[in-house]
């Protein structure tokens, strides 16, 4: 198995586990978070979240409904944005919390339109130039690119929130917070830019696994998670396994060479 194809596997496990939290809990499993609790038939909200996870998340294990599954996720992850989390940035346009909390959705929104433009290279019916070639998988990029530049400046804007997070056995946890947060930067530029996208991926890929292992997972292993703290776990997980996927479908392509945007797969075939 490929690293395209394990990463694909990895994500697709990912999001029935999402189901199976929802089947269990009864709620939305976290990376559905903020709705508001005054919404009418907010649970039948949660139990729909359930079904897309678990649909979508089996649907991209066959490759024939790996395309139409993909697709479904794309478009449901943009309108979930669009409702619930798009209107923190226009009630707080100048908090950065609302651009970090909205650049979670889109790197998950970015593997989807990476999966799908993945997917439809295997003659799907559901083939939409705009989607599927090589300006989709750039919108994928731009968007991942914009979460992480996000992600960055919250590091710099929450260090009080971020550094206690870094591991004891790390010194200078301010530091490592002000790296990690450059990083998220750096990569980012990298992605919108086009130029050593697949540094820029792969190192992000790299950066996102570290935190969900050395930060998440030893609390994990503790038991003492908060809720809050299993929330952001999952959340952790989930971008893991979204920035792997993204990271997957530049293989073969130069890692320095400015790339507009590397076709997953050649639509024609």
């Amino acid at each position: 198995m490929n690293g395209k194809a394990a990463s694909h596997l990895f994500f697709a496990l990912t999001f029935i586990g999402l189901g199976v939290i929802g089947l269990v809990s009864g709620t939305f499993a976290p990376i559905w978070a903020g709705v508001p609790r005054s919404l009418p038939d907010r649970q039948l909200l949660a139990y729909l979240c359930t079904i897309v996870s678990l649909a979508c998340g089996a649907g991209l294990l066959a490759k024939r409904t790996a395309a139409p599954a993909a697709l479904v996720l794309f478009v449901y992850l943009l309108v979930w944005t669009a409702l619930f989390k798009f209107p923190f940035i226009i009630k707080q346009p100048l908090v950065e919390v609302s651009y970090q909390t909205n650049g979670e959705n889109m790197v998950l929104i970015a593997s989807a339109l990476v999966l799908y433009a993945s997917a439809v290279g295997r003659g799907s019916h559901l083939a939409l130039n705009f989607l599927a070639g090589n300006t989709g998988l750039r919108i994928a990029y731009v968007l991942y690119g914009l979460a992480l530049i996000a992600f960055g400046f919250s590091h710099f804007a929450y260090l009080e929130l971020t550094a206690p997070l870094v591991p004891a056995w790390l010194p200078g946890p301010v530091l490592w917070a002000y790296l990690t947060g450059a990083i998220y930067l750096v990569t980012g530029i990298l992605l919108v830019s086009g130029f050593a996208a697949r540094l820029g991926a792969a190192v992000e890929a790299v950066q996102i696994a570290l935190i969900t292992v050395l930060v998440w997972g030893p609390m994990v292993l503790q038991g003492n998670l908060t809720a809050s703290h299993w929330q952001e776990t999952v959340v952790s997980w989930t971008l893991m396994a979204a920035a792997l996927v993204i990271a997957a479908s530049f293989e073969g392509r130069a890692w320095i060479l400015k790339t507009v945007a590397p076709a997953a797969v050649a639509i024609a075939n």
